[in-house]
């Protein structure tokens, strides 16, 4: 979670700094904090669910490895 929220908040720099670059802005504006915290609020779970996703994953990986060794 901690690395999704941290990651979240990167993303939303970098996603403001590709709009800046595509429309030739000189700054964003947000609209306050709240739409800020939406943003932010989307990125973190976009993370969150594809590190769930990869957690769940290795763990499969990790028990069918275990499986064909033990099948052996």
């Amino acid at each position: 979670m901690t690395i999704a929220g941290i990651g979240g908040f990167i993303l939303v720099f970098i996603e403001s700094y590709v709009v800046l670059l595509l429309k030739n802005y000189q700054t964003i504006d947000f609209g306050g904090i709240g739409p800020f915290i939406s943003v932010w609020a989307m990125n973190f779970f976009l993370l969150f669910t594809i590190f769930t996703h990869l957690k769940l994953w290795f763990e499969e990986r990790e028990r069918t490895k275990e499986e064909a060794v033990q099948g052996k």
